[in-house]
């Protein structure tokens, strides 16, 4: 039986991934906020019957993914995946599971290094745009740019973020 602390740090382990999973489902972040939180409780009220020889990542997704489809029946404005792009997402959160697990940093610890290394400027484009779900009018307006500029700052990161989470 699982006790609340090992829950807790299981958790805080896998909860950034959880969250980028749901967003790869739902395409909003608020609704997949809210299913990684829903997720998290359903885990804790069902403790008892998660199998401790198996791997809690998987458990957890699986989880995710059906309060996801919860969701879409609930929600008639939510466009489901089709299997295909499902199996997809599934096993690339598995791949990247896998790879932290393996002792290599995550793609998320590699990726908030590899932001941290962007100008200034490419780095308030990128967070604006892809965090915050601005435009990229919006983010010209935020910025006091061009959209033109915004546009070209969001390829030479991608480009810079590419080549620095392939070293």
């Amino acid at each position: 039986m699982m006790e609340r602390e090992e829950f807790s740090e299981l958790a805080e382990v896998h909860h950034r991934e959880l969250l980028v999973y749901a967003r790869a489902l739902t395409r909003e972040d608020a609704t997949s906020r809210d299913i990684v939180q829903d997720s998290f409780v359903a885990a804790w009220h069902n403790k008892d019957k998660f199998d401790i020889t198996k791997d809690f990542a998987t458990w957890m997704r699986g989880i995710v993914r059906n309060k996801w489809r919860d969701s879409l029946r609930k929600n008639k404005r939510l466009v489901p995946l089709e299997d295909e792009i499902l199996e997809t997402i599934d096993a690339e959160m598995g791949d990247w599971q896998t790879a932290r697990s393996d002792g290599g940093p995550s793609v998320f610890m590699k990726l908030e290094q590899c932001l941290a290394k962007l100008p200034v400027s490419m780095l308030e484009a990128v967070k604006s745009f892809y965090y915050e779900g601005n435009s990229s009018d919006e983010v010209a307006s935020i910025l006091n740019v061009g959209s033109s500029t915004v546009r070209k700052r969001l390829e030479r990161a991608r480009s810079g973020l590419k080549e620095c989470l392939n070293k």
